[in-house]
């Protein structure tokens, strides 16, 4: 494996934007009870046409009640392009609602399916044939392979928004120091704790649906974790048990956590009145 990239291939799929905001109470107490829900049907008529862009389709908005002294809100869009989620910035900056909002934090990245344990058999494959590296002929064997790979894994490379009750949102990276590069160790090596890291995860599937988003190149973290789940002390439990693998404990840094209760558009109204 030495004599082939380094790089593990990829698939990706849906762009996904994260907003996070403040919401400004004292303004909206100050406003007229008749104009404060003339301000929040508006807000919610827009959500709702976010939420599902094709009535027959899955959740592509959702919102989310945010714990914590980070924010009040959370945005978490998905859809097929960057243009699409800069259309949805767009129109949710045109209404009266956006005004009592202040953007805290944001994440933009893409839905991200690593594929170390087939890179492998990709790069032996192209070989095999006679192909030599980021030849042509090479480049077009892996692009085939890909793309097969996104035939067959469009469910986990478009998903809706689970439906779960809690959320979880982090950054994480991959070491890069003088005494710890996850980029310099080789591939193999790489591949099984990959391997390792992700049977961990595998055993919590039944309580916890998580998306892992690439971006790097986009964002300030290399990738994006969401969590969702209908208990919160599975966070807890899953990102603990991680610690203690040789990829996180050795090779992982991580950013803010971010936690939230899923909000329901219809119920925005309830919810800027202190009413969960």
């Amino acid at each position: 494996m030495t004599d082939f990239p380094p790089v593990p291939l990829t698939l990706e799929g849906s762009s996904v934007l994260h907003q996070f905001f403040r919401f400004d109470w004292k303004a909206w107490r100050s406003c007229a009870d008749g104009e404060r829900a003339s301000i929040a049907a508006e807000f919610v008529d827009l959500l709702k046409k976010l939420e599902r862009p094709r009535p027959e389709g899955p959740v592509q908005t959702a919102m989310y009640s945010e714990l914590g002294h980070k924010g009040d809100l959370i945005l978490i869009h998905f859809r097929d392009s960057l243009e699409a989620l800069n259309q949805v910035e767009l129109e949710l900056a045109q209404t009266r609602f956006y005004d009592f909002l202040t953007p805290v934090h944001s994440y933009v990245s893409v839905v991200e399916l690593g594929l170390y344990e087939s890179t492998r058999k990709t790069y032996e494959a192209a070989a095999a044939k006679g192909y030599a590296q980021h030849t042509p002929e090479w480049n077009a064997e892996i692009a085939e392979s890909l793309k097969r790979g996104t035939e067959a894994m469009k469910p986990r490379l478009f998903p809706g928004v689970p439906e779960a009750k809690y959320l979880c949102f982090y950054g994480m990276d991959r070491k890069r120091g003088e005494q710890v590069n996850w980029y310099t160790v080789p591939f193999a090596d790489r591949q099984r704790m990959m391997h390792e890291h992700g049977l961990i995860g595998r055993r919590y599937g039944d309580q916890v649906r998580q998306i892992i988003t690439g971006s790097i190149g986009m964002d300030d973290w290399e990738w994006g974790v969401d969590l969702f789940a209908e208990d919160p002390v599975v966070f807890k439990k899953l990102i603990y048990e991680m610690r203690f693998d040789e990829v996180s404990a050795v090779y992982a840094l991580f950013g803010q956590f971010f936690i939230g209760v899923r909000l329901g558009v219809e119920r925005l109204g309830g919810w800027v009145e202190g009413k969960l």
